[in-house]
């Protein structure tokens, strides 16, 4: 069903949501950008006579168990989180799409093989291989990056495989082998941007689930390191000081609630006016 079929008061209230949802993708991205014009504070600048303040006129957010503010802290934390997930997300599309499409071009003992791996890490969760190659990496922004991209990788390959399977016995395929394309022709400009859609916004809902993939390891201290802020780092600071000073944990958690609901709204509502639902179906 797309947005436009829906009656009129579910239809406005479906973009509404969608518009409020990019509304907030937009301010947190702009929030994590100009960070340092926005924020009078330093991030790692410490001031423990100003430690556990509450929230108040000077600190909105209130300082952490160092004396920082904790805004300030949230909006560096952004930067790290959202560029982490994003640059982990981008890779794993970037290297699922070659390895789905050429698996499904070419078949043979390299789609078996491709297939094999792919379901073998299909089946166990991402987060255990995410945990698996930070503790083979080392933590750090590099390693989170590398097992969040690794985590995901089989999800875009499997989406990207199964579109072009259904591509390539088209008869606009046929018609440009006949003419004489090569395979690297084929696939970079035939079938990969026709399998384009589905996979940009698959990666934009996982990228949800990246944010919350990222958080995780930083919580458990795998993530960014001191003094670099990230939201799950915050949060694992907070974790001991609930009691003492539970706005530690409850503004850094918040943020990550509503930015990953407001992803997968925004990706609901772009499913929706794309259809493309309606177009996997189709082709299946």
């Amino acid at each position: 069903m797309t947005a436009a079929t829906l009656p009129a008061p579910l239809r406005a209230l479906h973009r509404l949501a969608g518009g409020l949802a990019g509304g907030w993708l937009i301010a947190v991205i702009a929030a994590a950008v100009l960070a340092p014009v926005l924020s009078p504070w330093a991030y790692d600048v410490q001031a423990l006579k100003d430690a556990y303040q509450p929230p108040s006129a000077l600190h909105w957010l209130g300082t952490d168990e160092f004396g920082r503010d904790l805004l300030t802290r949230l909006v560096y934390g952004a930067r790290t989180s959202l560029s982490v997930s994003g640059i982990a997300i981008l890779l794993s599309v970037l290297c699922g799409m070659v390895l789905g499409a050429a698996a499904a071009w070419f078949g043979g003992w390299l789609d078996r093989a491709v297939t094999v791996v792919v379901d073998l890490t299909w089946s166990f969760p991402e987060i255990l291989i995410a945990l698996i190659l930070v503790a083979i990496i080392g933590p750090g922004t590099t390693g989170t990056m590398i097992a969040i991209a690794v985590a995901y990788l089989a999800q875009f390959t499997r989406l990207t495989r199964a579109q072009i399977m259904t591509l390539k016995g088209e008869t606009f395929i046929e018609a440009a082998r006949s003419l004489g394309a090569g395979n690297a022709h084929i696939l970079f400009r035939h079938l990969l941007p026709n399998a384009l859609a589905p996979v940009l916004v698959s990666a934009m809902l996982a990228t949800g689930d990246a944010i919350i993939l990222e958080a995780t390891l930083g919580f458990f201290g795998l993530g960014a390191q001191p003094p670099v802020p990230s939201w799950g780092g915050m949060m694992s600071a907070g974790s001991a000081l609930v009691f003492k000073a539970p706005w530690i944990i409850i503004f850094p958690g918040l943020v990550v609630a509503v930015t990953v609901v407001a992803i997968n709204l925004y990706g609901d509502a772009l499913i929706a006016e794309l259809d493309i639902r309606g177009r996997m179906r189709a082709a299946a």
